[in-house]
C-alpha cells in the first residue's frame, strides 16, 4: 500500500484572510487524500506563540515539517512573494522538493508573473484552486 504523501502549505499567514484561505486550501488538499503540514497550526505559529518568543520553534518545527514533505504548494499572491514563504521555496529547491505554486493575484510584474528566481524554483503554477487540484494529481 502506498503511504499518503506529504504536502507542506507554504503561504502568508499574517491576516485572517491569510489564515482562512490556508485553511482552505489544506481541506481540498486533504479530500485529495494528501497529509498536509500547516505551519499556521503544525508548528503553532500563531501571533501567541511569537509573543511568547518562540520563533526558534517555530522555525525547527518548520524545518522539519520541510523536511518531512514530499511536495511543497506556495500561495504567490500579493504584489511580491511573501518572504518567508520565498525562503520556504528555496530551501524546498535546495532539497530537491517539487514546488508548485499558486498564485489568484491578477497583478503582474513588469519581467513576468512572480520574482524570477521564484518562478524559476517551481514546477508548477497554478492560477486558482481548481488547477492546484489537477497539477497536485502528477505528483500522487
Amino acid at each position: 500500500m502506498n503511504r499518503k504523501k506529504t504536502i507542506y502549505l507554504a503561504g502568508p499567514l499574517f491576516s485572517h484572510a491569510e489564515l482562512e484561505y490556508n485553511c482552505k486550501l489544506k481541506d481540498l488538499l486533504l479530500k485529495k487524500g494528501f497529509s498536509v503540514f500547516l505551519p499556521q497550526e503544525d508548528a503553532e505559529d500563531t501571533i501567541d506563540e511569537r509573543e511568547k518568543l518562540n520563533q526558534e520553534c517555530i522555525f525547527n518545527k518548520c524545518v522539519e515539517g520541510l523536511d518531512g514533505s514530499d511536495i511543497v504548494v506556495a500561495v504567490l499572491d500579493g504584489v511580491d512573494v511573501d518572504s518567508g514563504t520565498a525562503w520556504e521555496i528555496g530551501y524546498a529547491y535546495a532539497k530537491e522538493k517539487p514546488v508548485i505554486g499558486v498564485r489568484t493575484d491578477f497583478r503582474s510584474l513588469s519581467d513576468g508573473i512572480v520574482n524570477l528566481m521564484i518562478e524559476m524554483a517551481i514546477v508548477a503554477l497554478a492560477k486558482d484552486e481548481d488547477e492546484l487540484l489537477k497539477m497536485i494529481e502528477k505528483f500522487r
